[in-house]
């Protein structure tokens, strides 16, 4: 017996809790563009900082800048997750985030997902830390790259190939497509 062809939308009334896991390439793709859009969301944010702070110079109020990019960032995957799951970056490849009930996230999930994200980088920088290779960019590059893929891999060691932190927040990213839109 044939599989049943994909179709080139999620319906209506399809259970997201079923819906497929998107491949890797697709995940990782909506990472990298992520970090375009991220950009200018920190840019504005940077730009509000040094004018609400008076700050004149980039070393000044350091740590509170990085505490305050650290929340925005929080704020903005945060606020999108629940809201239907999806920031501009997961709209655009078709992915979705959601609960494994099938519901987007709540505000508590949502904000342990955000910090349990950043295992994607704390162990290199861990261990660019304990090797003393913070003034080497191009070591602390590779070191961050291979964390990263490392990472990565992960996921096609764990059940349904979700990420470590998905697993552990005990939600999933899916496969979503909209509807297309009807014609007037």
């Amino acid at each position: 017996m044939a599989a049943k062809p994909a179709l080139p939308y999620t319906p209506d009334d399809a259970d997201p809790a079923v819906q497929p896991t998107p491949p890797l390439r697709r995940r990782l793709a909506a990472m990298l563009y992520e970090g375009v859009l991220l950009f200018g969301v920190l840019m504005i944010g940077s730009l509000l900082f040094a004018i609400a702070a008076d700050q004149r110079h980039a070393l000044q109020g350091r740590i509170g800048f990085q505490i305050f990019l650290f929340l925005l960032l929080g704020l903005y995957f945060c606020w999108c997750w629940t809201r239907g799951g999806q920031t501009l970056a997961l709209k655009t490849w078709h992915v979705r985030l959601i609960r494994l009930d099938g519901r987007s996230p709540g505000w508590p999930q949502a904000i342990a997902r955000y910090l349990l994200s950043w295992l994607w980088f704390v162990p290199a920088l861990l261990a660019v830390q304990q090797l003393g290779l913070q003034r080497n960019k191009s070591l602390f590059g590779v070191a961050l790259l291979i964390g990263m893929l490392g990472y990565a891999l992960l996921a096609l060691l764990l059940p349904d190939r979700q990420f470590l932190h998905d697993r552990l927040c005990r939600t999933r990213l899916i496969t979503w497509r909209p509807a297309p839109r009807r014609r007037a």
